[in-house]
């Protein structure tokens, strides 16, 4: 036999081996996949594959050879995201609004594969994944100009659903109107009231009148329906192409850096975590002084970095609060257990609503 057919009779050999390798692969793939739907969590993971990246590619020490590896790896991550795609396609996510609205476009970034379904306010949608209509939804729980998004904390506290990850959208509002709209034609704009916040001293400097809608892409369809050049709409630009309007300004909002924090909320709760993690949790103190000052030194005395402290009060027990906490570090590890005892004692309730690794950003 030849060095040829030798060469080629290897390689055959290693090529069947490698197919069932890559079965088995992807059978573990598939895996990861029910895993991402069930969680709420996207198919891309960049922390997942700069790991993989940085842990194969040392394992081919001929340089030459490495280049090429590094190649492969690429495509097989590649093909792994498609399968995983393939699989989760139709996982229903349930959002607040119609089309065009900040929610939508927030959800079909983190989802390009899923259904999306439209709820007409916070509660629907949560409530649509609590009874299992929907898979998941995504909810808006903060933005960087208006503070936090109140409803949705109070459903984080008395709900069930698991936040498994959070992301960040930078908002650009945009004044839209019906064509031909001139800014003096203007004498009242429609919008979410937070967006109405966001671009109030551009209101103010026009004097417009407001109106207050239940979200910007409603607004937009408002003004499309009305066809009214005294009305106009604040929203995305997007949404002026949705619904055939021109944009007459754009990035009115006063904050150049505005965005807003989404969350994935899911029936089950993610189990990796590591130290590099964030929770998010809820509790109420009891009645007794320096309750929530005993409460703040327990997190502190065990290592963990609160990032955010706010109280909300508790829906029909006036003048009752409960707190909201997110905090840097792993709630799972020994010092996290023993934190949660030492907590559980002071605290009339306690619940971790969720963990994420990061806050990724949505913007293009």
């Amino acid at each position: 036999m030849s060095n040829l057919e030798e060469a080629r009779d290897a390689i055959d050999k290693i090529d069947r081996e490698m197919a069932s390798l890559f079965e088995k692969r992807m059978k573990s793939v598939s895996k990861i996949a029910d895993y991402k739907q069930e969680h709420g969590m996207p198919v891309l993971d960049k922390a997942r594959e700069a790991v993989v990246f940085e842990k194969n590619s040392s394992l081919i020490k001929d340089e030459l050879i490495a280049s090429y590896y590094i190649k492969f790896l690429k495509n097989m991550l590649s093909l792994s995201k498609q399968y995983q795609s393939a699989r989760m396609k139709g996982v229903r996510v349930a959002f607040c609004g119609i089309e065009g609205a900040f929610a939508e476009i927030a959800a079909k970034r983190i989802f390009p594969e899923g259904l999306l379904m439209s709820c007409h306010d916070f509660k629907s949608a949560y409530e649509a994944v609590e009874s299992g209509d929907c898979d998941l939804c995504v909810l808006p729980i903060e933005n960087s100009y208006a503070g936090e998004v109140g409803q949705v904390i109070d459903l984080m506290f008395s709900g069930n659903l698991y936040v498994n990850g959070v992301y960040e959208l930078p908002i650009k509002q945009s004044l839209i109107g019906v064509p031909g709209t001139k800014p003096g034609d203007i004498k009242k704009v429609i919008s979410h009231p937070q967006a109405l916040s966001q671009c109030g001293e551009y209101i103010l400097r026009h004097g417009y009148e407001t109106e207050a809608a239940s979200n910007t892409a409603i607004a937009a369809k408002t003004v499309a329906d009305i066809g009214d050049k005294t009305i106009a709409a604040i929203a995305s630009s997007d949404t002026a192409a949705l619904y055939e309007l021109e944009i007459i300004d754009h990035d009115i909002n006063e904050s150049a850096t505005n965005c807003t924090r989404f969350a994935v909320f899911s029936r089950a709760e993610k189990t990796e975590v590591d130290n590099e993690n964030k929770f998010i949790m809820l509790f109420t103190v009891n009645d007794t002084v320096g309750a929530l000052a005993k409460i703040v030194n327990i997190i502190c005395a065990h290592g963990f970095n609160m990032r955010v402290l706010r109280s909300r009060p508790v829906k029909d027990v006036p003048w009752q609060y409960y707190f909201y906490v997110e905090a840097e570090g792993n709630h799972t590890s020994e010092e996290g257990v023993r934190m949660m005892n030492e907590l559980s004692v002071c605290c009339a309730k306690l619940k971790v609503a969720g963990h994420y690794s990061q806050s990724i950003s949505l913007g293009k």
